[in-house]
C-alpha cells in the first residue's frame, strides 16, 4: 500500500499516549484490540491494561462495554469517511474517475497484511441483536454509504442510480469480506476492474432491462 493509502480505517495513526485523555487512551486501545482480535474476545480488563488507566476511568467515560463498542464504531465511521473523502479529493469534479479511484484504493487497502476485514460487517456478525447500541451505528454507516455511492452514480449521468449502487455495495463489501478471509490469496486486484465492468454496463445504451 502506498504511503498515502496508509491513512485508512484499518490502520489509524497513533497519538503519543501522554497527549491523550484517559477517554482517548481507552478508545485507542479498544480500537486496536477490537479490530485485531474481535469484540467478544476482548474483555474490559484487557482494554484497561492496554490503555494504562484505572477501571473507574473507563466506567466514567463508558458506563458499559456496549457504550464502548458504540464509541469504537463511531470512531471507525469517522475514519472511514475521512479516508473516502481523501480518495475522492484526488480527482475532483470527475465522478467516473472518483469511482475508479475508490475501488483502486479498496484493492490496495484490502491487500494490506494488517487488514482484518470491514469492522462494520465484523461487528454485525458479533452482535446480531437489532436492539444492541452498535446496530444503530451500523445502520447509519450503511445508509451513508448508499447515499455517497448514489451521488457518484448520479454524477456519471445515471437517471436510475439504484441498480448500480446496489451492485457496487455488494462488490465493495464482498471485497472486504473475501480479502479478510483469504488474505494474500484473495483476488483484491480484480476489484477495480469489476467496478469498471459494472459501471460501463450501466452507461451502455444497449443495457438490457427487464420488460
Amino acid at each position: 500500500m502506498s504511503t498515502t493509502d496508509n491513512r485508512n480505517p484499518s490502520r489509524p495513526m497513533p497519538e503519543p499516549a501522554e497527549k491523550l485523555s484517559a477517554r482517548d487512551r481507552i478508545l485507542a486501545a479498544a480500537n486496536d484490540l477490537f479490530y485485531r482480535e474481535g469484540i467478544r474476545a476482548i474483555g474490559i480488563d484487557t482494554v484497561i491494561e492496554r490503555a494504562g488507566v484505572a477501571k473507574m476511568s473507563l466506567y466514567r467515560a463508558f458506563p458499559s462495554k456496549d457504550d464502548l463498542v458504540a464509541a469504537f464504531l463511531d470512531m471507525r465511521d469517522r475514519m472511514y469517511w475521512d479516508w473516502w473523502d481523501m480518495v475522492l479529493a484526488r480527482t475532483p469534479d470527475d465522478p467516473r474517475r472518483q469511482l475508479r479511484g475508490l475501488f483502486e484504493a479498496v484493492a490496495r487497502r484490502t491487500s494490506d497484511p494488517q487488514y482484518r476485514g470491514c469492522p462494520f460487517v465484523n461487528t454485525s456478525v458479533e452482535f446480531p441483536d437489532p436492539r444492541h447500541p452498535a446496530r444503530e451505528v451500523l445502520a447509519r454507516h450503511f445508509t451513508e454509504l448508499r447515499r455517497r455511492l448514489t451521488l457518484l452514480a448520479e454524477g456519471i449521468g445515471l437517471a436510475e442510480p439504484a441498480p448500480l449502487v446496489d451492485q457496487l455495495m455488494v462488490l465493495l463489501e464482498g471485497a472486504y469480506s473475501i480479502c479478510a478471509t483469504m488474505g494474500a490469496a484473495a483476488p483484491s486486484a480484480s476489484v477495480a476492474q469489476a467496478a469498471d465492468i459494472l459501471i460501463q454496463a450501466h452507461l451502455s445504451p444497449n443495457l438490457s432491462r427487464p420488460a
